[in-house]
């Protein structure tokens, strides 16, 4: 199956997920806690379910895993799925929140889509494919190819993190850059120049690291490698990006 089905058949089906995400957002949703003290929505099952019925039905034999409802299948082609990336904005009528959706191949994202239906925006990329933004609904709107920033120097680097004890292990001399609401996306734009994320699941980064990575972009978990499965990392633009490393001391010691 090529690159370009599978991208088709992740716009079509992250389309109608989004519209039904954007649905219940402007609807209204009551939020309820997970045993792991996460934020979950009806929203996010439904989503969910939505995108698992699309895969069950047009890509049978691939595995599907999913935030809310498990995995799916054996397969070394997986469909990653995070409904509703930002619960905690889409209960608040907070636009920011987005709709994941990967395709890893052999444990190497080759796809990615990623929706904001309450921004009117979309990001994508296929691997040696290019990342690209757009508005949402795409129709023939052309879109954007996206490039990371070239900075190569630490001094004066806009750098970002998810916490305050991250952003007090960032070298000085760098510009903590003010606090976003979508941090990689800034990253990708090149107007930021890292971003040091060290928490979260595989459905949260699996996108993000090949759409980082298409930018131009690298990603290094915390144990050195490039999983998304590792409880997130460092996100930067190529030229700071082993300044950055040693900078931090990775790989951590876990």
């Amino acid at each position: 199956m090529s690159n370009g089905d599978d991208l088709q058949f992740a716009f079509d089906a992250s389309d109608q997920a989004a519209e039904l995400a954007l649905e219940h957002f402007e609807a209204g949703v009551a939020v309820r806690l997970k045993d792991d003290g996460s934020q979950v929505t009806e929203a996010d099952r439904a989503v969910e379910q939505l995108l698992r019925e699309r895969l069950s039905k047009q890509r049978p034999s691939d595995a599907l895993l999913g935030e809310e409802l498990g995995r799916l299948g054996e397969s070394d082609r997986v469909w990653i799925i995070d409904p509703i990336d930002g619960t905690a904005f889409f209960s608040r009528r907070d636009p920011n929140w987005r709709v994941h959706l990967a395709l890893e191949v052999a444990g190497r994202t080759e796809l990615a889509v990623v929706t904001a239906p309450a921004l009117r925006r979309c990001w994508w990329a296929t691997r040696g494919g290019g990342a690209f933004e757009s508005p949402w609904p795409r129709h023939q709107v052309r879109a954007t190819r996206l490039d990371v920033s070239r900075t190569s120097t630490l001094e004066g680097a806009r750098l970002e993190a998810l916490d305050d004890a991250s952003r007090a292990r960032l070298p000085p001399g760098a510009v903590r850059s003010p606090t976003s609401p979508l941090p990689l996306v800034e990253l990708v734009r090149g107007e930021i120049d890292a971003f040091l994320v060290e928490r979260y699941h595989l459905w949260d980064h699996a996108p993000w690291i090949l759409l980082v990575e298409e930018a131009g972009g690298q990603f290094t978990d915390r144990t050195g490698g490039r999983a998304g499965d590792q409880g997130g990392g460092l996100y930067s633009n190529a030229n700071l990006h082993s300044q950055l490393l040693a900078a931090l001391r990775y790989p951590k010691r876990l």
